[in-house]
């Protein structure tokens, strides 16, 4: 069967990591990220229909682009038990904080906060992809990403839920027990999502922790300090700055103690 080369699942140029086309994606996620950052007050004060449309929205393009990449599995016939189930850790924060716009749920949201954002930042700077722009593949690996990230600063920065340093905690735990679960189907169906067996074929972070199974405990630590520095330097450092400066602004909701 001849695909056409945008879709052709054997027949694609390989991804090059670091190459203008993985840069100016970096670049447009980072400028995406700003841009709802500035427009956060704007965007806060909608009417709850509209906060509601906007979420349901970003929540539908968010499992399309888990349904079209399934699609696009089958249509290449490399569709698997082994490779192709949403069980990598950025394809669960990616199905769950579409359950988090629809929901707002708040224990949801401490979970997810800190392991989607470091999860998808990891997965964008060091990408396990096998195909360059403008691949499908290319195009709905960084979109979905991007979408993780975005989806919970809106929930951070629109909704105004925040965490408190127990959230770090929880979305330890939360890691860990999708990765305790994940491995026993990895056993069972002899797969390595979330590269729980072995490290993934492309260069990644994994390759600076060591051998398996060692690396698996570098994860951990890593998790830990990267969760903690996304907790400082989203909310610990700017609320002391705002302390400081003496501002106010509206009082978000909290459920630290919870």
């Amino acid at each position: 069967m001849a695909y056409p080369p945008w879709l052709d699942p054997y027949d694609a140029e390989p991804f090059a990591a670091f190459s203008t086309s993985h840069i100016a994606s970096m670049i447009i996620i980072f400028v995406l990220v700003i841009l709802l950052f500035l427009f956060r007050h704007r965007l806060r004060f909608m009417s709850e229909r509209s906060s509601r449309t906007v979420r349901i929205g970003l929540a539908g393009f968010m499992v399309s682009c888990e349904i079209v990449l399934q699609i696009w599995y089958v249509y290449g016939g490399i569709w698997s038990l082994q490779t192709s189930l949403p069980l990598e850790l950025c394809s669960l924060s990616l199905l769950l904080s579409a359950l988090l716009l629809l929901t707002r749920q708040k224990w949801l949201f401490s979970a997810l906060l800190f392991s989607g954002i470091a999860g998808a930042l990891m997965a964008i700077i060091t990408p396990n992809l096998g195909y360059a722009f403008a691949h499908f593949r290319f195009i709905q690996f960084f979109v979905a990403h991007a979408m993780i990230i975005l989806a919970l600063l809106y929930m951070t920065w629109v909704e105004q839920l925040r965490p408190g340093w127990r959230s770090v905690a929880g979305s330890m735990i939360f890691v860990n027990i999708a990765a305790l679960m994940v491995y026993g189907l990895d056993v069972l169906l002899d797969a390595n999502y979330m590269f729980l067996r072995h490290k993934p074929g492309t260069p990644s972070v994994l390759d600076m922790l060591g051998p398996y199974p060692v690396y698996i405990l570098g994860e951990e630590i890593l998790a830990l300090v990267l969760f903690s520095l996304l907790y400082l330097m989203l909310f610990a450092i700017p609320e002391w700055l705002k302390r400081i400066s003496g501002k106010k602004e509206k009082q978000p909701q909290t459920y630290s103690k919870n």
